[in-house]
């Protein structure tokens, strides 16, 4: 039989300790006797609540793992992990992170999300000196309470990665412009009103997601993205797109759905590699007839459309009097979220056009393309009743309501046929009968 030797009776020289899911309430005192050579720690998913003083006496560690703990105070020794190349102290109780941690200069990879974080440096920020961490690669802040980020945050130059969803945030720094290497930003859920033009420096940027904020416009710049192959701007207020994002090369996926788009630029046709185009939930009057070039896979009008591509047919702006592209769900109403007290109605086909009981608000035009009109019919009486000589218009009907109406007409009338199959066969049998009884 095996047994586990004691950490403090081992002499190999131990790189790694994995005490993850443990249920640990302190930190073991035998790790401190491995401070010499302990590279990787990982003591995840615990119950520690404290880091004691000869916690930090182990400075040779490259990698930390604290994750899911409960753990409400960083100390400021944290400054002795000098060759620390990776923490992750996500999902703890901490507020605030100490100034010190602009020592750990080898730091790639900081994990500080899902933290009440408030206050940092006694300021509703990160602390400043994170600016002078040139090595971090990677940084994660989402899910804390952060209302600022330091202007400072510019000189990470290294930076590849940076993380601030769920925040209180309401303005990226200027300084974003100054991170040439930065190819993921994830700002959603915030409370961004606008974004910085120098955003179109960031020319190492793939994807970009700032799905549900309160931006109302993109700045100009965004064109500059020659890189950007996934940008996602959902649920925000925006009212128009710059003609410049055509300028995005790459871009792939765009998603705009729940703004309040009344229009797309044709130039947006300039981005070739565009395949997924999510305009759902806007206020769009047609398309532009410039999209035909593109080689969408996917083209969403509604949440609840019921194929990725429809057939469109070209029209003419009554104001531009330039061609465009129109369909069934052209044009749009205000999404659900903007028709508060409607029911939620069951619809056919995803037709939101068509479901009458639909509430506008203010803002909308109030010529709405459900509404029902009536076409008047000159006569020489002008003094019969005119409901006797008026015509009720309604929306034409859905292709796919026509196909359910044509179903149940043919069911009908094969019922109406077999009924009178019926009839007929009656009808024979009553008249040899009566052949019989008058030849009798």
């Amino acid at each position: 039989m095996f047994h586990c030797i004691p950490l403090w009776r081992c002499n190999r020289h131990i790189e790694s300790i994995d005490k993850r899911h443990c249920s640990l309430l302190f930190v073991p005192d035998e790790i401190y006797r491995c401070r010499a050579s302990l590279e990787e720690l990982l003591l995840d998913a615990n119950q520690l609540r404290d880091l004691p003083k000869p916690f930090f006496n182990l400075t040779k560690l490259r990698k930390l793992g604290l994750s899911d703990n409960e753990i409400q105070r960083l100390p400021g020794d944290i400054a002795n992990f000098n060759q620390l190349v990776e923490l992750d102290i996500s999902r703890n109780d901490i507020m605030e992170l100490p100034e010190s941690i602009s020592y750990c200069k080898t730091l790639q990879v900081a994990d500080f999300s899902g933290n009440p974080l408030t206050r940092c440096a006694h300021v509703l920020s990160l602390p400043q000196e994170l600016g002078s961490m040139r090595s971090l690669t990677c940084l994660d802040v989402s899910e804390n309470k952060l209302e600022h980020l330091p202007e400072e945050m510019g000189n990470l130059l290294s930076l590849t990665d940076l993380l601030v969803s769920q925040n209180l945030i309401d303005m990226l720094p200027e300084g974003l412009g100054k991170l040439r290497r930065l190819s993921i930003l994830k700002a959603d859920q915030n409370r961004l009103v606008h974004l910085p033009e120098s955003i179109g420096n960031c020319e190492s940027l793939t994807e970009l997601v700032l799905t549900e904020n309160q931006l109302v416009s993109l700045p100009r710049s965004i064109g500059k993205l020659k890189k950007l192959s996934n940008f996602n701007c959902d649920r925000n207020l925006l009212m128009s797109l710059p003609k410049e994002i055509g300028g995005c090369c790459s871009l792939n996926v765009l998603c705009v759905r729940e703004n309040r788009l009344t229009r797309i630029p044709p130039e947006l046709s300039q981005a070739t590699e565009l395949h997924v185009l999510d305009v759902s939930g806007n206020r769009l009057l047609y398309l532009p007839l410039t999209l035909t070039s593109l080689r969408l896979k996917a083209l969403w009008l509604s949440e609840n459309q019921s194929q990725p591509l429809l057939t469109f047919q070209t029209d003419v702006d009554p104001e531009s009097g330039d061609k465009v592209l129109t369909c069934v769900l052209l044009p749009q109403q205000p999404c659900e979220s903007e028709n508060k007290g409607s029911d939620n109605l069951a619809r056919c086909g995803a037709l939101e056009s068509l479901v009458e009981s639909s509430v506008l608000d203010d803002t909308w035009d109030d010529k709405a393309p459900n509404r029902m009109s009536t076409i008047r019919f000159m006569e020489d009486d002008e003094d019969e009743d005119d409901e006797e000589r008026t015509l009720l218009r309604r929306a034409t009907p859905h292709p796919g309501e026509l196909k359910n109406m044509k179903k149940v007409a043919e069911s009908i009338r094969k019922d109406m046929n077999a009924a009178k199959g019926l009839d007929s066969n009656k009808n024979e049998v009553n008249n040899a009968v009566d052949r019989v009884t008058t030849s009798v």
